[in-house]
């Protein structure tokens, strides 16, 4: 990464170092460029100065979910995009590990929308807005007791297909949605 290079930061980046990007984690682990507690704000980078951010498994350890979504804003520039992964809310990865402070729902999300109904009947929620570009159900059978031969993760992208699974997985069988994955630009 050099000086002319749009600023890329893999926030919560553990041991997933990516090349070109700003790995980050509150943990100072090899290849971890800046350490900080995001629990901490500001965070330690500038308004407006960041192109990208990868956000895998980051946000359900925070103790504060919104501000972190006010700092991911603040931080972005315009039509900056953030890559999200979060346990679903009744997934087993959501309460299996300890440090987890919260499971995510996929109407969570919206509430960050201006175009959804959710932002607009509470958009005194908070003042970050984000556009959802992308939105899928990640699954996985059988896990964690047991692995199918051939079955690895499974996408669910398509808006139908992602309402099916979403009424299945809220109301019929808990663990079906392992994980939300988003990505949102800022609006």
């Amino acid at each position: 990464m050099n000086a002319l290079d749009p600023l890329r930061i893999n926030l919560g980046a553990g041991t997933d170092i990516l090349a070109g990007w700003l790995n980050h984690d509150v943990a100072a682990l090899p290849g971890i460029a800046c350490v900080h507690d995001l629990n901490v704000r500001p965070w330690p980078w500038e308004s407006g100065s960041v192109a990208e951010i990868k956000a895998y498994d980051v946000l359900e350890h925070l103790d504060d979910f919104i501000p972190a979504m006010e700092e991911i804003w603040r931080i972005l520039a315009p039509g900056g995009t953030c890559r999200i992964s979060v346990p679903y809310w009744n997934s087993w990865c959501a309460a299996a590990d300890p440090t987890h402070r919260r499971g995510f729902h996929e109407i969570t999300f919206q509430f960050f929308d201006s175009a959804s109904p959710y932002c607009r009947s509470r958009p005194y929620y908070s003042s970050a807005r984000f556009d959802i570009l992308e939105e899928e159900f990640v699954l996985a059978p059988g896990n964690p007791y047991f692995s199918i031969p051939g079955v690895g993760e499974i996408s669910i992208r398509g808006r139908i297909a992602r309402r099916i699974v979403g009424i299945i997985g809220n109301y019929l069988i808990s663990n079906l949605i392992q994980d939300l994955r988003l990505v949102l630009r800022k609006s």
